[in-house]
């Protein structure tokens, strides 16, 4: 296995209450929520919280602003989600991600790495099958993850941008797949380290997983998703290719098929 997979897939190995979240670390009064809920993020009401529907951990102080964990979970009982869309009130772009969710990933089970540039309330809007929306969150301190240095130089970035690495496994009784995909997701914010100047913003902003004809998820993505993203999932495997399709802001396209796994 590359070093790269392995990190990454100790990354989100870890359980979030090991890196430091109590279990009573809600998210705290946020001015800034108020003024981004209806103007940057299009709610007219405060979603109501109920962790029997969709519960979110992340880690109370994070080990790294630029690389930090946060675990979208719902009961076996919970209502199906179709969406959910993860904010990071604090960051110059608050909306992370947008995800939509198949049949197969229900339950919830779904784990990603964000940056978090100031102290934050880190919050996921859902959406249930019957068009209702539940909110989530836990308050993060963190500090300078948009404006980190890039783990890598730019030849590094060039020679492997793109590359995707999968795995699956079973824990608990459920298939567990693991998508790692190669990619500086430059914000805009930081600066090369040889030369000091700007990187401009370079990021995956689309990403499609299908397992033969079913789509498992997809994301519509800004600058807070973490460099080279890992994606940790849930689902229900129907002995089908995996295959991934990704696209990022300079117009660059990968797909790549993953084969299952037999016996």
């Amino acid at each position: 296995m590359k070093p790269w997979l392995i990190v990454a897939a100790l990354a989100l190995a870890t359980p979030v209450w090991a890196q430091g979240t109590p279990p009573d670390n809600p998210m705290q009064p946020s001015p800034t929520w108020e003024d981004i809920r209806e103007s940057v993020v299009g709610l007219t009401a405060e979603p109501p919280i109920d962790a029997a529907v969709l519960d979110l951990t992340a880690p109370h102080r994070a080990n790294d602003p630029a690389i930090v964990p946060v675990h979208l979970l719902q009961p076996h009982d919970a209502p199906p989600l179709t969406a959910a869309m993860v904010v990071v009130d604090e960051n110059p772009a608050p909306v992370a991600a947008e995800y939509t969710f198949g049949e197969a990933l229900m339950p919830l089970d779904f784990e990603i790495r964000v940056r978090v540039d100031r102290y934050s309330d880190v919050r996921a809007i859902a959406t249930t099958a019957d068009g209702g929306q539940v909110m989530a969150g836990r308050f993060v301190k963190a500090a300078g993850g948009c404006s980190a240095p890039a783990g890598k130089n730019m030849a590094e970035v060039t020679r492997t941008m793109g590359q995707m690495r999968w795995r699956a496994a079973s824990e608990d009784g459920r298939d567990i797949g693991t998508l790692m995909i190669r990619h500086p997701n430059f914000s805009g914010l930081q600066r090369d380290q040889y030369t000091l100047l700007n990187i401009p913003a370079h990021f995956i902003d689309k990403l499609e997983v299908r397992q033969g004809d079913q789509m498992l998820f997809t994301m519509s993505a800004g600058i807070s998703v973490a460099e080279d993203p890992v994606f940790r999932f849930a689902y229900q495997a129907n002995g089908q290719p995996i295959h991934v399709h990704v696209e990022d802001t300079e117009g660059n396209i990968w797909d790549e098929t993953f084969q299952p796994v037999s016996g």
